[in-house]
């Protein structure tokens, strides 16, 4: 769990350069620096959550803390290195495809003509080819090991990544895979690139930004889109750096004008979110009012954890409030008044926009 960590992978010329500047501009930080063996620029972006914004004005504490997005981009392809030969893409939660759609004379594309379907097939084959490595390695080493013994453990990870490595050669993402929990736990540990969630950020003209399910249908990705633990988003980043950098009023009119009712960070933030399955649940007070990002269906001891590890030890309960009833009440003790403060034990599923209080023995 923790903060959303998503890698930026693309092409040279699809302005992931731009969409970057995008996601980080404005952000909680940004910088240059390592992130597994390879220097990158990490920009850590808010996400934008209107719940918590009313929150922050109903308490008015010294703190204001939405949750954050963790954006890596690492130079592309060139000629000694492939799209995903960095530790960086391995280590994110999820990977964001830039692709381009926009035409631009002046800036030529590295494949030669436009073909978001084409790009995002080639960069597939990028991820499966990494993987395919990483397979065949691991089963050579399992082969020697069970010539010393036999192992009811290594006969599993066999089958298992024997299964995955069928699925590569046949040009499929482990992502399209059913996996059941236990078999998504082992693979966890190879970082698999092929089995990250995808989201492919299509960069189209200004007139295209509009008219999502039109340009999707012109860049003929369809396909690629219906697949498992694949989303996309349609963005215009060089219009929408631009349209950041204007004051809120002239800039709500500009994507007015554009047909869009959120910016582009928005946008790709909720999509990544959605993609990954994450809610948010908060804390509120005088001190702070926060958001914390965790994955659905996560246990409430689990959660307290994201807070700190001492509470998540020392829990005892969670004390839990739906974040409308809260905001028509106006305070906590107005809804324990009503009954509508509920006590929640571990086992507790934390559902979107809970407000709760964590009571712990230290």
């Amino acid at each position: 769990m923790g903060t959303l960590r998503a890698g930026l992978i693309g092409l040279p010329s699809t302005g992931k350069t731009t969409l970057f500047q995008l996601l980080a501009r404005g952000a909680a930080g940004s910088s240059t620096g390592k992130m597994g063996r390879t220097e990158a620029q990490m920009g850590v972006s808010t996400v934008p959550d209107a719940r918590l914004d009313r929150l922050t004005e109903l308490y008015k504490p010294r703190k204001h803390m939405p949750a954050t997005v963790t954006f890596a981009d690492i130079g592309g392809r060139t000629a000694t290195r492939s799209l995903v030969d960095v530790a960086a893409y391995r280590e994110a939660d999820a990977l964001l495809h830039v692709i381009r759609a926009f035409t631009a004379d002046e800036i030529p594309h590295s494949e030669g003509t436009i073909d978001p379907a084409r790009d995002a097939q080639t960069v597939e084959v990028e991820l499966i080819l990494a993987d395919l490595a990483v397979t065949e390695k691991r089963l050579e080493r399992i082969t020697r090991d069970r010539k010393k013994g036999a192992s009811r453990e290594l006969d599993l990870e066999s089958d298992l990544l024997s299964q995955c490595h069928e699925r590569l050669e046949a040009g499929l993402p482990i992502r399209s895979m059913q996996l059941d929990h236990a078999a998504t736990k082992t693979l966890r540990g190879f970082q698999f690139l092929s089995a990250k969630p995808l989201l492919l950020v299509i960069n189209v003209d200004e007139a295209d930004v509009g008219v999502s399910q039109d340009a999707v249908r012109l860049t003929h990705l369809g396909e690629v889109i219906d697949q498992p633990n694949t989303e996309a988003v349609i963005v215009c980043a060089k219009i929408e750096l631009e349209i950041d950098q204007l004051d809120p009023a002239d800039a709500q009119v500009f994507l007015e004008d554009l047909g869009l009712d959120v910016p582009g960070l928005h946008r790709v933030v909720q999509a990544a979110y959605n993609l990954l399955g994450y809610i948010s649940f908060f804390t509120v007070g005088e001190d702070e009012c926060r958001a914390w990002s965790i994955p659905a269906n996560t246990r409430a001891q689990q959660a307290a954890g994201e807070i700190h590890t001492d509470i998540e030890r020392g829990f005892i309960r969670a004390e839990v409030v739906e974040y409308g009833r809260l905001l028509e009440r106006g305070t906590i003790a107005a809804c324990r008044d009503r009954g509508e403060v509920r006590l929640e034990g571990k086992d507790y599923i934390v559902k979107d926009g809970d407000v709760i209080n964590f009571r712990f023995a230290t």
